[in-house]
Parts: structure tokens; sequence; C-alpha cells
């Protein structure tokens, strides 16, 4: 999977064979299309893609183009998925986050568990490396610190999103940013028990 911030620009970059294969170097190149995807988007909206699928010409391996609006095998946005992890940051429970995205408390409480411990460790590690590409200066910064990694990780990542923004000259959403900082994992590919 390569997350993308705009397929029509990925699309392009396809044709062109701009866009390098993940595991061997070799050139990614159109092949077909993902299955169509609707989410859930903030309160009643709803997100419609179907993903790119490119294939590479050395290795054969395939690989889809995912928009940063959506999150791997979720049924939810990623601005959904990534103010869930906001709140709970912030210290707030499972029933007032589900209460308060309107999501089923089952649903937000598997969000959680998987943006803790080891993978809330390693989205941290991803704000402090795309820290240190945007403005090393996120990392000194005096501020009250987050009670929790998740907070901090946030915090670091959404710091990084306003610098890469800002250099880019870009005007996507901050968590569609955040999304393609942390490689399209907000939460970890299992839930941690």
């Amino acid at each position: 999977m390569i997350v993308v911030s705009s397929p029509s620009r990925a699309e392009q970059l396809l044709v062109d064979g701009d866009i390098p294969c993940p595991a061997c170097c070799g050139v990614l190149r159109p092949h077909g299309h993902g299955r169509t995807r609707t989410v859930r988007g903030m309160g009643a909206a709803r997100v419609t893609v179907t993903p790119r699928r490119a294939r590479c010409g050395d290795c054969r391996a395939t690989q889809v183009l995912l928009p940063t609006a959506l999150t791997s095998r979720l049924a939810d946005a990623t601005e959904v998925v990534g103010n869930a992890l906001l709140a709970k940051a912030n210290g707030a429970g499972c029933r007032t986050i589900a209460s308060a995205l309107g999501r089923p408390e089952s649903t937000v409480r598997r969000w959680l568990r998987r943006a803790r411990g080891e993978h809330a460790e390693w989205l941290y590690q991803q704000g402090v490396e795309q820290a240190i590409v945007f403005d090393g200066e996120l990392l000194g910064r005096p501020g009250k610190p987050h009670k929790t990694m998740l907070g901090e990780a946030l915090n670091l990542l959404a710091g990084a999103a306003l610098r890469f923004r800002e250099c880019l000259k870009v005007t996507d959403p901050i968590w569609s940013l955040i999304a393609i900082l942390a490689r399209g994992r907000l939460l970890a590919a299992r839930p941690i028990t």
C-alpha cells in the first residue's frame, strides 16, 4: 500500500513511470483499480473512492495507491480515526469519544487499543523523524508535555504536518498530511491486546 494525498497527481506520476516500487525500486505502472469503498466521514458525511492499483514491471508486486482520506481496512475516514485518537490523548474515555463521533463503543475501543504501546512509540518516532525534516525546533520547543506517548506523537506529527503544509504550500487537511507522515498507519496493523 502506498499512501497518496492526490489520486489525480498519483495517477499522472504512475502513467509517467515516476513512482518507484517500494519492494525493489523498479517502476510501477497502472494495473487496474481496487474495489470501490464508501467510508464514513465526520458526522453524516460519506467518502467514496476507487483506489488505483499499480504493478512493478521488475518484481511483479502489486500496490494499492490509497488516498489519505482513507485508512486501510477501516470503514471510517482518517479524520474520524484521528479525532478519536486526539480525544483519547486529551483524556477522553471510550464512551465519550464514541458518543461525540456517533460510532459504536466497540469500534472506538478497537481503534484505541491499536494505537497504544509499541504503536504509540512508533508514531512518536515518525513524529520525531518528520520534525527533523521539516523543523527541528519542534523537538526542543517548550510547552506542557502530554500525559501519554500517543499525545506526544500526535503533537509532533501535527507540528510537522503544519510545517509540511507551509514548506510545500499545499492546502491538504491536517489529518491527510498526518496520514502521509505516518505512512498511512495511524493504527497498528493488528489490535494490540
